[in-house]
Order: C-alpha cells, then sequence, then structure tokens
C-alpha cells in the first residue's frame, strides 16, 4: 500500500527527528527530493517519498521507521 499523504517541512522534520529549519536547510543545500506538490508557493512532500530518501540518506545506518 502506498502511503499519499502529503508532508510539510513539520512533518519530515518530525520524522527524522530535527528542527523544520533544518529540513529547510537540506532542501537550500539540495540534499531533499524535489516536492512532490506544491500549493501556494509551499512544498510538500508524499510520505513514501520522504521514507525512502531517509531511507537512502548517508549515515542511516539501517535505521528503522519509527
Amino acid at each position: 500500500m502506498t502511503d499519499r499523504r502529503l508532508w510539510s517541512y513539520k512533518e519530515i522534520a518530525a520524522h527524522i527527528r530535527v528542527q523544520p529549519d533544518t529540513v529547510r536547510s537540506y532542501r537550500k543545500q539540495g540534499l531533499l527530493p524535489a516536492p512532490d506538490h506544491v500549493e501556494s508557493g509551499k512544498p510538500y512532500w508524499y510520505a513514501d517519498t520522504v521514507r525512502a530518501w531517509v531511507a537512502s540518506r548517508p549515515g542511516n545506518r539501517g535505521r528503522r521507521d519509527r
């Protein structure tokens, strides 16, 4: 089953346990995938996109989705 919920910086930050500003910084540095959706200028990512990105991040060390 696919998870098509849209996550903002806030939800991504909670998922990876950092501050939303850190996620914004990741995007500015090109470390975050391109947004799946943009509404009123605000980027959003599907939960599955974020989970795939987390799984492929260097230093992930086999962390599981919590």
